[in-house]
């Protein structure tokens, strides 16, 4: 697949995620939530997460902000939903590394949250599709 067609799935993907979000709401029966802002945007993310044993077995968000941090943060509640605690939070370094355009762990599956590996180019964005992730990382790490 060309550089260009694969771009193109990739803004396809991260479209997808914006428009039609995952996990977007309020989740009720959760215990933990965090919430965070990016003051240099705008965009602003309230994550709620249900942890037991160990393990996110639950997770919403409700927040406003630019297609890159709105999709991000659906991509990673879908990343992380079913994990235990360690695990989510190595997804969040490898992100963290990828989104940064480090070298990474890329025999990780990432699935969706690899149309963002493009954002690295564009620095001012990271913080946006970070967001959501430092939000899960705080949460966890309390």
């Amino acid at each position: 697949m060309s550089f260009n067609n694969l771009d193109t799935l990739y803004r396809q993907v991260i479209m997808d995620h914006y428009k039609k979000p995952r996990n977007k709401g309020v989740l009720e029966d959760g215990n933990l939530t965090i919430d965070m802002n990016n003051p240099t945007c705008g965009d602003r993310i309230r994550l709620t997460l249900k942890v037991e044993d160990g393990k996110v077995t639950d997770t919403k968000f409700e927040g406003e902000g630019c297609s890159i941090s709105m999709s991000s943060a659906s991509m990673m509640t879908q990343a992380i939903k079913g994990k235990d605690i360690e695990t989510a939070l190595n997804l969040s370094k490898t992100f963290s590394e990828m989104i940064q355009g480090k070298e990474y762990d890329d025999t990780l599956d990432l699935g969706d949250i690899e149309a963002l590996q493009g954002v690295s180019k564009f620095p001012a964005r990271i913080k946006c599709a970070t967001l959501a992730w430092k939000a899960m990382e705080k949460g966890l790490k309390e």
